[in-house]
This record gives structure tokens, sequence and C-alpha cells, in this order.
């Protein structure tokens, strides 16, 4: 008897080291196969282009394939949602913005819990941009502050839809100016840039990688850029920030971040936050994302410590300005 119970106790044991040598050893293989980067939006967007910039220096240091797939819908739930049901071997990754964080306070239904995701790290922040149509006749802030008192919801602000980041600048001014524009959503970016470029409506605030180019090329009227510093960008560097323009404390960037499935193994995650300190040192990224207004991140929030915190503060900030807005969850 004695005998067969510690016969059973060291086949036991067996089993559990070797269970436990071989998942050490899976995590010391990572990456076996190719890495999917889930981006919850459409191709072409500024997080699709952001996750293809990222997923080639993650190439690099990775030594393995890194495939972007977009699986769009529902401001960005759809693809988190998918992440967040996915198998935790560090394979299917998510890129998500700011809309992460606005989600809980704007769907009733997520099909995912925040606690769902583990925090890798920040990727970057860019600025967003007040632009108008060429045909309004204010040419500074000030003038165009004074014409938004005055008309009221007769003048309309475009956005890419609810809980995009036009969406949530857009609120984020109507709450500061306490006025009462008319918002109007859209599909996406393009058509609603589209529409502004045509004079089909009077304003939108857009991510300063998509307004750029028609700043540049006078397609659009340029107002002011929303982060707290003046942008680099030389066509930008000129345009005042709101602050600057007379909303102080007004300070509204577009942030990235990546994440894993929350049970992915510790191992892996520290690997793959390894790979994205050294993606986002990648000198061809650094300018290729700089040329758009876009600040890679090198301080704490590249921590998965620091990227919660950032995200949680920015919870708090966000549910504030929607609740103030009168939104109300759908």
């Amino acid at each position: 008897m004695w005998i067969r119970q510690a016969a059973g106790r060291a086949a036991t044991l067996c089993l559990v080291s070797g269970l436990a040598i071989g998942a050490g050893h899976a995590n010391a293989e990572y990456p076996e196969k190719p890495v999917t980067l889930v981006v919850p939006f459409v191709a072409g967007g500024p997080s699709d282009k952001i996750a293809r910039d990222v997923a080639e220096s993650l190439r690099k240091t990775l030594g393995t394939t890194v495939v972007v797939e977009n699986t769009a819908g529902a401001g960005g739930t759809i693809g988190t949602a998918r992440v967040a049901r996915a198998a935790p071997d560090g394979y299917t990754l998510l890129v998500h913005h700011i809309g992460l964080a606005t989600a809980p306070a704007l769907y009733k239904k997520l099909g995912y819990k925040t606690s769902d995701l583990a925090f890798v790290g920040l990727i970057n922040e860019a600025p967003s941009t007040l632009i108008g149509k060429t045909a309004l006749a204010p040419n500074n802030f000030a003038e165009l502050r004074e014409l938004i008192s005055a008309s009221g919801s007769k003048l309309n602000l475009a956005n890419a839809g609810v809980g995009s980041a036009s969406h949530l600048c857009s609120l984020l001014l109507q709450n500061m100016l306490k006025s009462d524009m008319t918002f109007v959503p859209y599909k996406g970016t393009a058509p609603a840039m589209s529409d502004i470029m045509g004079g089909q409506v009077d304003l939108m605030c857009e991510q300063a990688t998509n307004s750029t180019p028609q700043i540049e090329a006078r397609k659009v009227k340029a107002y002011a850029v929303t982060s707290a510093q003046r942008s680099a960008v030389p066509a930008l560097s000129g345009i005042p920030t709101l602050i600057e323009a007379g909303l102080p404390g007004f300070n509204f960037t577009v942030w990235h971040g990546v994440y894993a499935p929350q049970a992915t193994p510790q191992a892996v995650l520290d690997k793959i936050n390894k790979a994205l300190r050294a993606a986002l040192k990648d000198p061809s990224l650094i300018k290729r994302e700089e040329a758009l207004g876009i600040t890679v991140i090198s301080d704490d929030r590249l921590s998965p410590a620091g990227h919660k915190k950032f995200f949680d503060d920015e919870v708090v900030r966000w549910t504030k300005v929607i609740k103030d807005a009168g939104i109300q969850p759908e």
C-alpha cells in the first residue's frame, strides 16, 4: 500500500513538473508562429496605419511574421471582444486607441470587461485639429468662438461615429464652450472629411494624422490644435493650441496601446513588452510618426503598470465628460 501511494505521489510530482517544464519551454520559445495584431476599426484609418507601422518593427524584434487584421464595428467593441476571448498565448493582440477608455460609459453591453485584457504598453499620442470648411467666415478661433456663441445649433460638427476620437474631441469642445452645436455622425473618418472639404458640414475635430494633408492643401481651415503644446510638424507649428486660443485646460490627444488576453503568461507578456520597447526605438518608425505630428511614447506609460494607471485615469476623466454631455449608454 505504502509503495503504491509513494509511487502515485512520485508520478503526480513528475506530471506536475513535466507540465511546468513544458509551459516554461513554451514561453521560452515564444513566438513560434505568426502574431496577429487586431485593429478594431476599418483599414486605412489612423489606428490601422499605426498598427501596421508597429507590426513592421515588431516583426524585426520578435523574429516572426506580425499580421494586422481589421475587425471593425460597434465603436471598436467587436474587435476588442475578439481579443478578450482569444487564447491567452500571446499570438492575438489588440491595438486600440482612447476609445477603449470611453466604451464603458458609452455602451451598456460590451461583450467584454476591461479586466479581460492585460496591459502591455502605450505606443503613442497625437493631437487633433479643429478644422472648418473653407467657406466659414472666421479666420481664427476667437472669431469662430463668437460665431458659435451667436449661431448655436445652426453650426454642425462632424464626427466619425459614436466613440470615435473626433466624437470625443467634439464632446470635450462642446462641454468647455457650453455650446449646443449639432453633431453629425458619419460611418468613418473618410466620408466626414470628404463632406467638410465639400462644404456640406461646418466643423470637425479630427486627428492630425488625417487633417494635416488637407490643411497643407488648404482644403480646410485650421483653427487650433488640441494638445497642450503646439505641434512640431511644420504644417501645424503656426497653429495655436486651444489653450492659447482661450480655452484653459483643454488637452485632447489620441493615444494607442497594446493589449493581450488577461490570462497570458507573464513571461510572454514580458517578451511582448520588451519587443514593443525595441520597436518604439526604431528610427524609421519614429521618423514616420513624427512626420505626422505623433509623439512616440518613451516614458513610464510604456510599462504595463504605467499604461494601466494612465488608462484608469482616462476612464475617470471621460466618464465625467460623457455624463456631463448627457449621453446615455447605448
